[in-house]
């Protein structure tokens, strides 16, 4: 019997104030062969490379799906980090920690409050429809549409709100 382990990922509320308004970035899914979950809102995530920081898998999948550049990871300055016998080892603490436990494919997916900066890509070969949108209309369409949200990301979204 061959085992089959859930993937790693890495996920980002990206948020920012303007004009005394609060945002939100989000998009739409548009993978290859992304079946029913294309053209659901998701925040920027995707899957961590083999020995790649947790953190440096975030800004290199926030960059590669919106153009923006990383300035801030809530919690990243808290990493503790171990070196022994030739291993290096960090611990941290994400915002929101998820796993499906059916449907598409297994993830764990860790999701961290971040800062960014930079023009938005028209488009990429993963997302479409890049966009700020208030936090208001954000929980709105969570509240009113939860359907249209990837699932992976609703948790975390609820849980930002409620603390919100």
């Amino acid at each position: 019997m061959v085992e089959i382990f859930a993937k790693p990922a890495v996920g980002a509320i990206i948020e920012k104030s303007e004009d005394g308004c609060n945002y939100l970035l989000v998009q739409e899914r548009q993978k290859e062969n992304g079946g029913t979950e294309n053209g659901l809102l998701e925040i920027p995530a995707g899957k961590i490379r083999e020995y790649e920081s947790i953190f440096s898998a975030l800004c290199r999948e926030v960059w590669e799906e919106t153009g923006l550049t990383i300035t801030e990871i809530i919690g990243e300055k808290d990493v503790v980090v171990s070196n022994v016998k030739g291993c290096e080892v960090i611990s941290f603490t994400p915002f929101c920690s998820t796993q499906n436990l059916s449907g598409g494919y297994s993830l764990l997916l860790q999701t961290f409050v971040c800062h960014a900066e930079g023009a938005l890509s028209a488009t990429t070969n993963e997302t479409a429809n890049i966009r700020w949108v208030s936090q208001d209309e954000c929980l709105r369409m969570l509240t009113n549409d939860i359907g249209s949200f990837f699932p992976m990301h609703i948790n975390a979204l609820k849980k930002y709100f409620a603390i919100k």
